[in-house]
This record gives structure tokens, sequence and C-alpha cells, in this order.
């Protein structure tokens, strides 16, 4: 996925209901493993595409899903926070 955006949670059980519920809204996403600068208590992050972000973040805040963060890979190609 180029460019992709990354969701990262605390727990698998989070990451599959995320999954669950962004696959139902049809946006484009990956499973993909944590990457190891981005702490979290889950190895499992999912990736979507930058143009879903707004409806991504719509879903987390109102399905009130638990997650560590959302990240974007910076120039340097690192992790960069853009929501707790």
């Amino acid at each position: 996925m180029e460019g992709a955006m990354l969701i990262a949670f605390d727990s698998t059980q989070q990451a599959l209901r995320a999954e669950m519920l962004l696959e139902y809204a049809d946006i484009e996403i990956d499973l993909f493993p944590t990457p190891k600068e981005i702490t979290a208590g889950c190895a499992l992050s999912i990736q979507f595409p930058p143009g879903a972000l707004k409806d991504v973040q719509e879903i987390i805040l109102q399905e009130h899903v638990e997650i560590r963060g959302i990240f974007a890979l910076d120039n340097n190609m690192r992790y960069i926070g853009i929501e707790e």
C-alpha cells in the first residue's frame, strides 16, 4: 500500500475489532506486523491509505475502538504519531 498509514493497538481484540469495522465500511486495509519502533501491546497493526484517514478516525471514535495511535511514515521512513 503506497504511502500507507498505520493504526497500532494495545490488544489483539481491539485490532481484530477494528479490522472488522473498517472492512464493513469498505476501507482498504491490511493487517500488518507492528513495527519495532512503535511501542504497542499488540503485534498486529492495520495499514490503510492516507485518503481514508478521516473515515478511519470517525469509525474509531464512534465505535470506541481503543488504539495506541495512528502513525504515518516521514521522509526518513520512520513512523510519526499523528494521533494518540
